[in-house]
């Protein structure tokens, strides 16, 4: 495994960051992931040397299963908290209870104490290494968000700072205001970025590249489509196998399967084929050597080997050349974020 610091922080973490929000989902009444196989899974980051674990409080809800098994995998497994940097996420209606109440979502200051000492209680820690706002509060004005996210650094149950996805303004508002305030400010980001994203994320991530913000991509493999697996019919539309993504929304096609995104997809097949990889080592590759801002995918692999085929990743080296053609595919006119 390889580490680099996370952006303008102290804190080293492995080059791809583990993400565990299928712990605990159901979909159609069945369990994505469940128990045995989410400790597999965090078995199979330890022996990768994996050290950076996202999760959030509404994973695996109800009563925040991700956290929980994630807390109870430290136990059993005897692991030393140092060893590990946990990521978890406050926002969405959660109370862990039952029915939220009207308090139970946002980011003010009631809903974010009480949800920081849930999630430490279901870890089984005294701290998070980084704590993310899951959304950005229109309700809450983001000077109290960051005057209780400070008290929560100075208090010790927090190390850093992070924000998912926002646009780009509300990310520099956030960081204006820290600033302006001598509050402490957002280290890390996490939007959904990958080379077939179509979406326009160039001015979130100039905003990265200028504030030395680090960026852990969601999403990095466009849900699937970039390992290769979905073919395209002659009505253009998706045939993916059974029991994938692809066959089980159908919103798949319209969201990942762009006609951009499947020139993406060629365009990363063919350098897979050069260097001897898969497309998903290559998508992952493409990400991690972004080189304006530190850039940690995570990773959410339903399986151990699939994780190991991710690690792969790792050891893959792109030319220039090569990335730029990924780049360029990506969009024709644009120059570029190494």
């Amino acid at each position: 495994m390889e580490y680099t610091t996370l952006g303008d922080t102290g804190t080293t973490v492995s080059k791809l960051c583990f993400g565990t929000w299928r712990f605990g989902k159901e979909s159609d009444g069945t369990v994505e992931t469940d128990r045995e196989e989410a400790h597999e899974l965090l078995d199979a980051c330890w022996e990768h040397g994996i050290n950076f674990i996202d999760t959030a409080n509404v994973y695996g809800d109800p009563n925040g299963k991700s956290e929980r098994w994630i807390g109870e995998w430290l136990e059993d497994r005897g692991h030393h908290r140092e060893d590990l940097v946990l990521a978890s996420k406050v926002y969405f209606p959660f109370n862990g209870r039952g029915e939220p109440g009207p308090n139970d979502s946002g980011l003010g200051r009631k809903h974010i104490r009480a949800q920081i000492e849930g999630t430490l209680e279901r870890l089984g820690t005294d701290y998070l290494d980084l704590y993310y706002i899951h959304r950005w509060d229109e309700n809450t004005p983001i000077r109290e968000t960051m005057q209780t996210l400070t008290e929560l650094v100075r208090e010790g149950k927090v190390h850093y700072l992070g924000a998912s996805s926002m646009a780009a303004w509300k990310l520099t508002k956030a960081l204006w205001t820290s600033d302006v305030e001598g509050l402490e400010r957002f280290d890390v980001t996490q939007p959904m970025f990958n080379a077939a994203d179509t979406d326009d994320v160039s001015d979130y991530l100039e905003v990265c590249a200028d504030q030395d913000v680090a960026v852990c991509p969601y999403s990095p493999l466009a849900g699937g489509f970039l390992t290769g697996k979905y073919d395209r019919a002659e009505d253009g539309s998706v045939e993916a196998p059974d029991g994938s993504r692809g066959s089980l929304d159908e919103m798949f096609g319209d969201y990942y399967a762009t006609e951009q995104a499947w020139d993406v997809l060629e365009t990363v097949e063919s350098v897979a084929g050069e260097v001897d990889a898969t497309p998903a080592q290559v998508s992952l590759r493409w990400l991690m050597e972004q080189d304006r801002f530190t850039c940690v995918p995570i990773v959410g692999a339903r399986t151990p080997d699939q994780l190991e085929e991710n690690v792969g990743a790792v050891d893959l080296e792109l030319s220039d050349d090569q990335f730029e053609r990924i780049d360029e595919a990506r969009d024709a006119d644009a120059d570029g974020y190494r």
